[in-house]
């Protein structure tokens, strides 16, 4: 077995949280504490041998329930979801900085001796991503700040407060900044799914439903690079056992227009589908990749799974997931059809 520390992950009820603590077993760390605010049922992924907590760490008290006697606090929870979710609820993601700062702050009290902070490429200066040719953002472009409302400046101010409990309580923090994660075990419906989730669930109620067209959000010319949940817990990793002291871009390279997306995941499919384009819905910034110089060249490594190869995965995983809840809502319309 891997070393007896024990590893706290919190947002483990989430998608990447999740993922997160099964390559952590995987790996055979014995003991792990699995945090998240959301009730059991409803966690996409949970394991018996782990310890769940289900706490709402806005509470400072469940920061210090959660960090006591950790070694390692991986802290993926906040308020957050794709473009829709991010621009109607500003203030909720902005209050995801209590979060940060009190489990910043129980790290302090019990002597935690490594910290990672999940940031975003949110941050980044909304002046430098106008072009559809999507920029590629180096780490020192997220200044002079101008970063996404709500949840980025939530993130860039977390990430500062990493930094100066660094410099001011000499905690081990690491930050890695995201870039549009997607794969199987995470959101696809419900308002808080991002593109490729949401890509995929509409192209197979195309299909199911034999209505063979889709809602695209915005012009479908935004352009924007997924990395696949593989490439991202294994960077986490990399990046928490680094020397890397200053946030860096954890995110693939290879960027796409969100039409190209679509037409990855119809030829997944077998489908075509005519597209209708809501141009009044939110739709984020322009153009947005990810300048991957500084990870190559402090890691020799960069997230290299391609687009199609992540996609096929996430389309087969979200098709089972539609095809379960449509056979549920089929017993259940039964059933009722039988007590009449």
């Amino acid at each position: 077995m891997s070393s007896e520390k024990l590893i706290v992950v919190t947002g483990a009820g989430g998608f990447i949280g999740g993922n997160l603590v099964a390559e952590l077993r995987d790996q055979g760390f014995a003991r792990i504490r699995a945090v998240d605010i959301k009730p059991f049922e409803e966690w996409y992924q949970r394991f018996d041998d782990v310890e769940n907590l289900s706490l709402d760490l806005n509470i400072k008290e469940n920061c210090e329930m959660a960090a006591e006697n950790a070694c390692d606090i991986y802290n993926l929870a906040a308020n957050m979801g794709g473009m829709g979710f991010i621009e109607h609820n500003k203030a909720l993601c902005m209050l995801s900085v209590l979060i940060n700062t009190q489990m910043l702050q129980a790290a302090v009290k019990y002597g935690v001796k490594r910290y990672f902070f999940s940031s975003s490429a949110c941050v980044y200066n909304g002046e430098k991503q106008k072009s559809f040719e999507a920029s590629s953002l180096k780490e020192e472009d997220a200044y002079p700040a101008l970063a996404e409302d709500g949840y980025g400046w939530e993130k860039l101010f977390s990430e500062r407060m990493c930094r100066h409990f660094r410099e001011d309580f000499g905690l081990y923090t690491r930050v890695a900044r995201f870039h549009n994660v997607y794969g199987p075990w995470g959101t696809w419906d419900g308002g808080r799914e991002k593109a490729p989730a949401a890509i995929c669930r509409k192209v197979i109620a195309a299909k199911v439903n034999g209505k063979h067209e889709i809602e695209i959000w915005g012009s479908g010319e935004q352009t924007r690079s997924f990395m696949y949940s593989d490439d991202c817990i294994k960077g986490i990793q990399l990046i928490m056992d680094s020397e890397i002291l200053e946030p860096i871009n954890l995110g693939s390279s290879e960027a796409v227009s969100i039409n190209q997306l679509v037409d990855i995941v119809e030829e997944i499919a077998g489908i075509k589908l005519k597209r209708k384009y809501d141009l009044s819905a939110p739709k984020g910034v322009n153009g947005r990749n990810s300048d991957n110089a500084l990870i190559k060249k402090c890691l020799n490594w960069e997230p290299n799974i391609p687009l199609r190869t992540g996609l096929e995965i996430t389309y087969a995983w979200i098709y089972d997931q539609y095809m379960a809840r449509q056979r549920a809502e089929s017993e259940v319309e039964e059933k009722a059809s039988r007590g009449r």
